[in-house]
């Protein structure tokens, strides 16, 4: 250290990176990511499935009741806000899902990884996060949660599963790919600093965003859809009488609609990721120049 030179601080070697270090980082990450073996991308995915189900659960809660006792805005961004739990866990706590791990494409357009290997990521993280969230779904289920609030939970986990079955294909996807530019937004933003509280804090809005907004995500629907679909065919006799409800009043929620909603939001998710993030950054900060 030089004479007179002040020592380094303790955040010395955790500044906040710039857009052209985000993407070199976002590159990286997606080689490497790429590049785990099949049980360790399953596992990543399961996790993430799992914690992108538990901030599904606190929006699903936080909206129940808020019907007709707040205007539906407030509503819709209160249950975004405590969404961000699920991107938050699966940033910080060290998981996968396919909709951020969109931004492989940088990797790609820059020629470091083939898209075989780009395809299997996101196969095996895409069937990790179905597994996590149905398995929360049903664990939920099992905890008889649907049946908190005089079972209004439970309606509120239906008619979510209900809007989301019965949308067309075409405006799922298109709110597919709204969704994906948000929460790939998301995951770059966080790119910017190495503090864990920057990252968190840096990812809830452009989450709250997507949620307020009614946009669709593959990995939440996954529990949403998954929970909704239990409730309907195993809640039973009691919990129909006690909502003065009876399945027939959600009659997209089945096998069909399911796999209906997942198909359009997960081609509209990796349409909204690649091109307005991944690809816009990667022309802005990746693409080779010619030399001067």
């Amino acid at each position: 250290m030089a004479d007179g030179a002040a020592p380094p601080g303790p955040l010395a070697g955790i500044e906040g990176r710039l857009p052209p270090e985000m993407a070199a980082k976002a590159e990286a990450d997606g080689v490497a990511k790429a590049g785990q073996d099949a049980v360790t991308l399953l596992v990543l995915g399961v996790l993430g499935g799992a914690f992108i189900a538990f901030g599904a659960i606190f929006s699903n809660v936080a909206l129940t009741g808020a019907e007709g006792a707040l205007p539906f805005g407030v509503a819709r961004v209160i249950a975004g806000l405590v969404f961000a739990l699920g991107l938050a866990l699966v940033l910080l706590g060290g998981a996968q899902i396919f909709t951020g791990d969109v931004l492989m494409v940088m990797a790609w357009a820059s020629g470091r990884l083939a898209l075989p290997r780009i395809l299997r990521a996101w196969s095996l993280v895409w069937i990790g996060n179905l597994a996590g969230a149905f398995g929360t779904a049903l664990l939920v289920l099992l905890a008889d949660h649907h049946l908190f609030g005089g079972g209004q939970v439970g309606v509120m986990a239906l008619r979510t599963a209900e809007a989301k079955a019965a949308l067309p294909f075409s405006q799922a996807l298109i709110l597919g790919v709204l969704c994906n530019t948000l929460v790939c937004l998301a995951v770059w933003l966080s790119l910017s600093s190495r503090l864990p509280a920057h990252r968190l804090v840096v990812v809830v809005l452009p989450i709250a965003a997507f949620v307020a907004a009614g946009f669709e995500h593959a990995v939440a629907n996954m529990y949403f859809l998954g929970f909704g679909w239990l409730v309907r065919e195993h809640a039973g006799p009691g919990f129909w009488a006690a909502v003065r409800l009876d399945p027939s009043a959600f009659p997209h929620v089945g096998l069909p609609g399911v796999a209906h909603n997942l198909a359009a939001v997960t081609i509209g998710n990796v349409a909204g990721g690649a091109i307005f993030v991944a690809g816009i950054y990667w022309l802005l900060y990746r693409r080779a120049r010619p030399r001067s």
